[in-house]
């Protein structure tokens, strides 16, 4: 039995609608809950519920927008939402590509990304109050959402997890994790090998080595940190260094869903699927795509019951600086349950496979 505080909390009764990462896209957010049938005060005449899985910020427009209007949904009880990796950078005070409309340090960085709505003083409180009640997961008999990886163990820590802010958390294990490898002289290999090539780690145009002392920090990081698994997935040590989302990487993201052998069905985002064939390095995405060979509107995974909602919407920004037709390459979707239709921003409605 999970409890109303844990950081796994009971999903919602009834018909619900599941909304994959936004980043900022708030017009595309607002046209998606027309076409999904909900009014300006989030009610919809089915009674149904929307559920919002993380990755509310970042590379988009107005992010301000978007997390002010989920957390008024959230408010009057028409909606539930999930903390994703983005809404812990900015709690940590991690900043990070595409968050410069948040920290003053990375708006000159995040030039591509202009024009974007910055908080006033009021509205950053507002966000980070919001932002501090949030689980990492949900769940109820025939259904399960997280962020990027429902793993047991670390849903198993999660759910003990009563009263406790998720970043926190984060935090304590990022420092076992920390004085682990201070121990055995890991961590000083990384910050020296990182120190080093510090200048050409956002720069897509230099020639960078594999990172080995960084790319064992990474792995250690994210395995010995349940918060991390549960936010940004599996990874593991690369073979060959990569430039994702602004920044050159040196681990791979692991399909954790083809080991996933429950029977109960689980919904997440954060993987960067796309509903065609898309050239991914146009929006800084350098690693491999997870989702090559299977059908963009298909259920994946060990039991064909794991499902990434997220449509890449966060690339949206490289249609607008291409002045190419906003929604063509990028949408924003919602996994209709338990009718199990797709619904996109642009109107499309589809049945998954």
């Amino acid at each position: 039995m999970t409890s109303t505080t844990s950081l796994v909390r009971p999903l919602p009764a009834g018909r619900l609608d599941v909304i994959g990462d936004i980043h900022g896209e708030y017009d595309a957010l607002k046209s998606l809950l027309v076409h999904l049938g909900y009014d300006d005060h989030g009610h919809h005449p089915d009674d149904r519920t929307l559920v919002f899985l993380g990755d509310l910020c970042d590379r988009g427009h107005d992010s301000v927008g978007v997390v002010l209007l989920v957390k008024r949904l959230v408010d009057a009880d028409r909606a539930v939402c999930i903390l994703g990796n983005h809404e812990l950078n900015l709690l940590r005070g991690d900043a990070k590509d595409g968050s410069g409309w948040f920290f003053d340090e990375r708006v000159e960085a995040d030039s591509r990304y202009l024009p974007f709505t910055r908080p006033t003083a009021e509205q950053r409180e507002e966000i980070c109050r919001f932002l501090h009640r949030l689980p990492l997961a949900m769940e109820r008999e025939d259904l399960r959402v997280v962020h990027a990886a429902w793993q047991d163990e670390e849903i198993a820590i999660a759910r003990q997890l009563t009263d406790e802010h998720a970043h926190v958390v984060y935090g304590r294990y990022q420092q076992d994790v920390d004085a682990a490898m201070k121990e055995d002289g890991r961590h000083q290999r990384y910050m020296d090998e990182k120190n080093q090539w510090r200048e050409q780690l956002e720069d897509e145009n230099r020639v960078i080595p594999f990172l080995h002392a960084v790319a064992e920090y990474d792995v250690s990081s994210q395995a010995g940190n349940p918060i991390r698994v549960l936010t940004s997935g599996v990874e593991r040590k690369g073979s060959d260094p990569f430039f994702s989302s602004h920044k050159w990487r040196f681990v791979d993201r692991v399909s954790w869903w083809d080991e996933y052998t429950d029977d109960v069905p689980v919904i997440v985002g954060h993987y960067w699927r796309t509903a065609q064939p898309v050239d991914r390095s146009s929006v800084g995405k350098g690693d491999p795509d997870l989702f090559l060979g299977v059908d963009p509107h298909a259920w994946h995974g060990a039991k064909h019951n794991v499902f990434c909602v997220d449509y890449s919407v966060g690339g949206r920004w490289r249609e607008r600086t291409d002045c190419s037709a906003i929604g063509s390459r990028f949408k924003l979707a919602a996994m209709r349950w338990p009718e199990r239709e797709l619904v996109f921003d642009t109107g499309q409605r589809l049945q998954t496979v």
